[in-house]
């Protein structure tokens, strides 16, 4: 060890924290447990993605040869491998360990961690108010539901100003160069945009609240720069206030959008839509999106890979965020997050062959434009049901028309969105791969 050279004192603000996962770890190499422990922890490490640490004494070492590889990692030390047999299937220094980490790294003795790509490595974490449900993240993860709200909740930076970090900040890359190929996907949802606009109309126009919020998506934003939300009050009347948003990155306009606020008023009448009768959300099936504290259940399993199975161009989708937010408008905000997700899926469901998988790779999809109007008051920690049908999909276009239900059977909100459909004129790879293409 006093061999290697350590770059911590060349790297001031380089950072590696192990953060102990509260549930368990599971690694799994084609369906044999290799590995399971409730004492893992996730390692974030400036520049790479969050990496799972196991107990060495949590690991089924029957199925592992210790090899002759060591690497040197210049922030945690000298690791060493091990290679994996499974029945006749077998992969060469997919696990390893760095038995005599830096100080600074310490809590890395007696762990090992495995190559994600190579190995099935999930996080599972038990809900208690779902009858002890066991909820499965596959590893690495994209963050949790309070990195998604931090993102959205964005803050003052000037007058008619707000501002939204990059994630993770600072973003990947910022002391090392970090090649495509490790990169996690970059561009940034929609909703997410959509999200930050109403957040920053009503910080803007405290006293009313959102009512409608439409959008305009003029080219991505990304996760590795900081946004800006730059806000232009119309008019800002007694009853009814009108905002504009423009989200900026690198001075270029991502999008632009139009908020709409109201004082508030009672009932002269009431018209509202029925709920559409579909299983509940716990006799639904899990739907991974990679955000911790975001529970999905999808009817009938039907958003999925499969290229053989086929539907109506419909889908609908239970959502519920466990952590409360506190405001009214974060509430709204994040309901509003995931408008973007589900139509195109929806309107691919008619055809065999055709799926989502295909997103960014050989099929260039996207929204383009998003409106919601919000009904009655929600709370996001409660299940909201999704009700998404694709009523349009041609000349590379998709329209939907969606509606937000409470479980009760409120409507709370309704939303449009237009969306694009074509196949690439160009080689993804040469947009900077699935990281970055559209």
């Amino acid at each position: 060890m006093s061999e290697i050279e350590s770059a911590w004192d060349r790297y001031p603000g380089y950072a590696i924290d192990l953060v102990s996962w509260s549930g368990r770890g599971r690694a799994q190499f084609n369906g044999t447990v290799v590995a399971e422990s409730g004492a893992c922890l996730i390692v974030k490490e400036s520049d790479h993605q969050d990496q799972l640490y196991f107990p060495i004494g949590d690991v089924a070492w029957e199925h592992f040869t210790e090899t002759d590889l060591h690497t040197v990692c210049p922030f945690k030390g000298e690791a060493e491998y091990w290679s994996l047999t499974v029945g006749d299937d077998a992969e060469e220094n997919v696990v390893w360990a760095y038995r005599e980490p830096f100080p600074e790294v310490a809590g890395l003795a007696g762990h090992v961690a495995f190559y994600t790509d190579r190995v099935q490595v999930d996080l599972l974490e038990t809900i208690e108010e779902d009858d002890g449900d066991v909820v499965a993240y596959r590893f690495p993860v994209w963050g949790t539901a309070a990195d998604l709200a931090r993102l959205i909740d964005v803050v003052p930076d000037g007058d008619g100003r707000f501002t939204s970090p990059s994630f993770p900040d600072p973003p990947m890359g910022t002391f090392l160069d970090i090649p495509d190929r490790f990169r996690p996907r970059q561009v940034i949802e929609g909703g997410q945009l959509l999200g930050q606009a109403i957040v920053a109309a009503s910080k803007t126009v405290p006293d009313q609240r959102v009512v409608s919020a439409s959008m305009v998506f003029t080219r991505a934003a990304r996760f590795d720069s900081p946004l800006a939300v730059e806000v232009d009050v119309l008019r800002q009347g007694r009853t009814y206030s009108t905002v504009e948003t423009r989200i900026v990155q690198h001075d270029k306009l991502c999008s632009v959008g139009l908020v709409l606020l109201d004082s508030g008023a009672e009932d002269v009448y009431r018209v509202t839509a029925d709920m559409p009768d579909v299983p509940g959300p716990l006799e639904c099936p899990l739907r991974d999106f990679q955000v911790i504290g975001r529970d999905i259940r999808v009817v009938d399993g039907a958003y999925n890979f499969d290229p053989d199975d086929v539907g109506p161009p419909e889908l609908f989708v239970w959502m519920r965020y466990r952590d409360r937010p506190e405001s009214p408008v974060m509430q709204a905000a994040l309901l509003a997050q995931a408008t973007t997700h589900y139509t195109i899926g929806a309107s691919m469901r008619p055809f065999q062959g055709i799926t989502e998988a295909l997103a960014h790779k050989t099929l260039s999809t996207g929204p383009m434009t998003v409106e919601i109007s919000f009904h009655d008051d929600a709370d996001a920690a409660d299940w909201h049901l999704y009700e998404n049908p694709a009523i349009y999909a041609g000349r590379g276009h998709v329209q939907g028309q969606g509606r937000i239900f409470s479980q009760d059977g409120r409507l709370v909100a309704s939303y449009s969105l237009h969306a694009m459909v074509r196949s690439f004129d160009a080689d993804p790879k040469q947009m900077g791969g699935f990281t970055s293409a559209m």
